[in-house]
């Protein structure tokens, strides 16, 4: 069975180290971990990250979990499994990529490098943030062969826009990622409470001062100021005035194939087959762009629906466990995005935090298929959930 590795064995190695003595480092529960890096991080820095616009939607995005029941069916041979997937003519081993989550140098110094690094060595997918603590090319670099996508705020500039997504096709970046939902930022209560945004502290631009055409439209060079590179970004960052005619260019600029994430309504996911889109990501941002909205969840088989299989669609927002990532295939999901819970495991032991992570979710994911009776993540459907 091609793509076959059973990486529910990881729960095995967990117990043999237990012979030894051996605890894991990482607390078991997603919740535990997050409540362990809180504690290990500055308060701007962890709620940068967990908070939202607001709380509604991000709770949603878990409790709507809750609605959909995996119905186990028995005496099926899952003594094989495959949890492969193909996505624009790449093959991965499985269905897990990891959320593009910027100025993860607010983390951890080593940041997205960290995360590259760990990403490879389960050859997962890492989607890089536009807003990175480190440069695409260094990302790049700590990943070698390994595969990885670009994600990209679309900035005012279409010669930025150029620049950015024709740098990371020659940097061996697989697809782009274009998110839709930040047409400006959110009003988020954390963030004003401490009054922070990295960002305006010169955080998370360094795709920005690393890039030839942003920095010529500077006066002075980042090195010696940063502060203008810092306003030149806040013009750049967001263009609410982009629609649907605009992905034409955006298009024509790389070979890439370009998914559209921030989707949630049936009409957009047919907009954006029409205007010529690869792929969809489902996803509310985690709830960080609109409080009240839709659960991601309940949102994927209304677009799934409308798309009926003419291009992938991934799902993202709320992945916490194996169970949630067998739910999501089973309402059509092509693959899933993991989020927050990676950075917690950066936050708490480093590229060792991130690499744990990614194996607990395979692991959990492996089990839960075979255990509802799956061999193949391909074949999970609807008919794997109660009515």
């Amino acid at each position: 069975m091609s793509g076959q590795r059973h990486y529910g064995d990881h729960q095995l190695k967990i117990y043999q180290a237990g012979l030894k003595g051996q605890r894991p480092r990482l607390p078991m529960g997603m919740e535990e971990l997050e409540a362990t890096a809180r504690a290990l991080l500055p308060s701007e820095s962890y709620w940068y990250v967990a908070g939202g616009a607001g709380e509604i939607t991000m709770d949603a995005n878990r409790r709507a979990f809750d609605k959909y029941r995996i119905l186990p069916r028995m005496l099926t041979d899952v003594s094989q499994r495959d949890l492969s997937v193909e996505l624009f003519g790449h093959s991965y081993p499985s269905p897990l990529l990891l959320s593009p989550i910027g100025v993860q140098g607010i983390i951890r110094p080593e940041a997205e490098v960290a995360v590259a690094k760990a990403a490879a060595s389960m050859n997962v997918p890492m989607i890089l943030s536009t807003v990175s603590s480190h440069s695409m090319d260094d990302v790049a670099a700590a990943m070698g062969d390994a595969p990885r996508w670009f994600q990209l705020y679309w900035p005012k500039s279409d010669s930025l826009a150029t620049s950015f997504v024709q740098r990371a096709e020659a940097l061996g970046y697989q697809a782009i990622v274009v998110t839709l939902d930040t047409k400006m930022m959110a009003w988020r209560e954390r963030d004003l409470s401490t009054a922070y945004l990295p960002f305006l502290r010169g955080m998370g631009l360094s795709n920005y001062i690393s890039d030839p055409t942003f920095r010529d439209a500077l006066d002075v060079p980042p090195e010696e100021d940063m502060w203008p590179a810092v306003q030149r970004w806040s013009h750049e960052f967001a263009a609410p005035f982009r629609t649907w005619k605009d992905l034409a260019k955006l298009k024509s600029a790389t070979k890439l194939p370009i998914l559209l994430k921030g989707i949630l309504h049936p009409d957009d996911a047919r907009l954006a087959l029409e205007h010529g889109a690869d792929g969809i990501i489902v996803s509310n941002h985690g709830g960080r762009q609109v409080d009240g909205s839709i659960a991601s969840i309940d949102a994927l088989p209304l677009i799934t629906d409308a798309v009926q299989d003419r291009v992938p669609v991934l799902f993202d927002s709320g992945i916490r466990s194996g169970a949630d990532v067998v739910k999501a295939r089973a309402l059509g999901a092509d693959a899933v995005l993991l989020g927050r819970p990676y950075i917690w495991g950066l936050a708490v032991a480093g590229e060792d935090g991130v690499r744990e992570v990614i194996a607990r979710v395979l692991a959990d994911t492996d089990l839960t298929m075979a255990l509802a009776g799956a061999a193949r993540f391909k074949e999970v459907n609807r008919g794997l959930l109660a009515d």
